[in-house]
Order: C-alpha cells, then structure tokens, then sequence
C-alpha cells in the first residue's frame, strides 16, 4: 500500500485555504436586517455590494435602449441586481449587456401593441420602469399611441401581476390641456396610470443633457439651423446621471411610491443662453435663423413625413414657446438627498469632440478665460 506524503508547505496551504472558505462563508451570511418585506409580502435582500453582489431587485426597465435607460440599466446592474431589458431591435440593445454581470441583464424581445410579451416581461418583476415616449410622429406610432396607450398597457400588465413598484417617466410641463400635443399626451398619460395602478410613483424630468442628449448635441451641430421663437424658451436642465441616480434610488425607497417628482437643475436657461455657452466651448459660431411659426411649422411637419429619425416636427414648434413650469406641490432632487449638477460645469466633457483638430487639445472655455486674465496686471490707481 503506498503512502501518501505531504510537505509542511503543502499542508499550510491547505490550512490556509480552509481558512479561507470559512472566512469566505462567513462573509455571505445575511441577517434579519438585510431582508426587506415589499408592499405585497414579498421577500427581498437589500445589501450594499457592487455587479457582482447577490440579492436584491429583479428590475424591468422598458424604455431601456433609450438616452436615459442606460443610465439606470447600469445603476441597478452594478448594484446586483436582476435587470429584464424588453427590446424591439437587436442591434439597440447590445451596449447593456456588460452594465451588469453574467446573467444580470436579461433581454426580452416585445412590442408595445402585444400585451402577452408586456405581460411576460413584468411577472418575474419587483419594480417596473416605463421610460416608453415619443416626442415626434411616425407613420407606425403616433404620441397618443405611445405616450398614453403604450403606458396604459403597461401599466395594466402591472397591475395585474401586483408588482410591488411601478415609476413612470412623464416630462416636464406635462398637462392635458396645453398646446402641445407632447405636453397633452403626457399629462393624459399620468392620469391614466394613476387610475390603473395608484402607488404609481411619477417623474417628470426637466430637458435632459448628456453624450447622446438631444440638446447639447444639437445645438453643436450644423443642422440646427432654424428656430421660431429668438431661443427664448426657459428652462432648468438636468444632467441624465443625476436622472439615473434618482430613479435607482426610488428601487430601494418605497415612501417614494404614490409620488410625484420634478427632477430638474439647480440654474435656469434660455436656449439663446445654452446656445452660447456650446458656441464658446466648441470655438464656433453657429448660425440660428429665426423663422416664423406659421411659416415653419407646417414645414416642420411636411419634413416630418419625409423623414424616419428624429430632427423637427410641427410640436417641436409649438414646444419653442412654452417655458418650463415647476409644480410645487411635487417632490424634487433634495427629497431624495441628491444635488443636482450645473450644465455649465459639463459642456467642456460632452462638447470636446464638435472642436476642429486645431483647437481640440485647449482646456475649457472657463480655464482658459483664468489664464487670460492673470496676463493682464490690473493697476487699481487710487489716489
């Protein structure tokens, strides 16, 4: 019979191993206190921990290849947990797969017309995100299709599973009686889900900057040539990172349900205000022709047809003129222990690549204008 031999190192590697499974089980042990009861009686570990953590939500983010879902795609995925991302186009929703580990982001196939696949889509869910909208027409949806209708199924499909959350993404001056139709389809839309689910918690967030905003970006390019209101729409623009956080934070908050948040920056700004801040940071001057708007929205709306992306439609228009207006009533950022951000403090990180290659290396326009100023000595002659 042969013996077996182990050297003294051998064995204090084992020993050390073993140390190490104890230390490693004693680690993934969960108390009482990171068990949390949802409104439903529903179980579910809470843990601070990062993509790797076990426990937590199981998350349906519709809405989610959007420019704002993948911001709170890769908040909830980074925190553990299980994030069900419904899609209709293969390609629009390859970059969420690595916002979470292996396994974490699930994708499912849906349309927004075929109840089952919204249905198949929520019954695993704890927490339901309705980020669907359309600010401009197409030949297949119309706004009152996917603003109202769209959320209306969903929140149906909510409904009846008894999901313990449901946070839908409304929009700033959302009211069934404004001159918008965007405005109107969103205000009719929150009416709607309140009647279907109440704790329906509501997010209207103000114009919203970021890499793929729709407002930063379009003020850089060349193709926004032509407004109809002198750029004197007002607003408080949001960062989409400070919108992440928030909605990731209202997943671990359930007094946030049956809420209503106006989510919006800390400064106010004209678009012709915006507009020059982009001007001075790309080092360009782009030209803005002001247009009528009873000449430019009917041709606004003629392009609108011809084309199949977003650039300009008859209610981009009519949005020109209406300046945001917060509700007071509604809960903000500081409720949920958040600062937002200045949109001056960013146009340097998001604008760097609208620069020619002559002046793409200069530091931002804010620095540049402190080293002007300490070429100069100021003589203050009082006498």
């Amino acid at each position: 019979m042969q013996k077996s031999w182990a050297s003294p190192a051998c064995n204090g590697l084992r020993a050390a191993a073993k140390g190490q499974g104890l230390r490693a089980n004693t680690a993934s042990r969960r108390g009482l206190q990171d068990v949390s009861i949802t409104r439903t009686g529903r179980p579910i570990i809470r843990v601070q921990g990062g993509r790797s953590a076990l426990g937590g939500h199981t998350a349906t983010v519709f809405g989610a290849t959007g420019f704002l879902g993948r911001y709170i795609v890769h908040r909830l995925a980074s925190r553990g947990c299980t994030v069900v991302v419904p899609f209709r186009e293969e390609m629009a929703k390859r970059h969420l797969k690595v916002t979470g580990d292996l396994g974490r982001v699930v994708f499912m196939e849906y349309d927004l017309r075929n109840t089952p696949s919204l249905e198949e889509s929520v019954r695993h869910s704890d927490i339901v995100y309705n980020l669907v909208g359309r600010d401009y027409p197409t030949k297949n949806f119309d706004l009152e299709d996917v603003n109202v209708e769209g959320a209306e199924r969903i929140a149906e499909a909510v409904a009846k599973y008894d999901i313990d959350r449901f946070v839908h993404m409304s929009s700033y001056n959302a009211d069934k009686n404004s001159k918008s139709e965007f405005f109107r389809t969103k205000g009719r839309a929150e009416e709607v889900v309140r009647s279907i689910f109440p704790e329906t918690t509501i997010v209207r967030p103000a114009p919203v900057f970021g890499h793929e905003d729709k407002l930063l970006n379009k003020l850089a390019g060349a193709s926004n040539l032509f407004t109809s209101n002198n750029m004197q729409e007002r607003f408080w623009p949001v960062h989409a990172i400070d919108i992440g956080t928030a909605l990731a934070t209202m997943a671990e908050d359930d007094s946030t349900a049956s809420e209503t948040y106006e989510l919006y920056g800390p400064r106010n700004y004209s678009m012709a205000e915006i507009a020059k801040l982009v001007d001075r940071e790309i080092i360009k001057h782009r030209r803005h022709i002001n247009v009528p708007k009873r000449v430019l929205a009917p041709m606004a709306q003629a392009y609108n047809k011809l084309i199949w992306w977003s650039q300009v439609s008859a209610d981009t228009v009519e949005r020109e003129f209406i300046d945001q207006k917060i509700d007071q009533k509604a809960k903000t950022f500081k409720d949920l222990g958040i600062e937002p951000a200045d949109l001056a403090n960013f146009t340097y990180h998001y604008l760097q690549g609208y620069r020619s290659s002559a002046f793409y290396d200069l530091p931002p326009a804010t620095e540049r204008e402190r080293r002007e100023e300490k070429k100069f000595l100021h003589v203050i002659d009082d006498q």
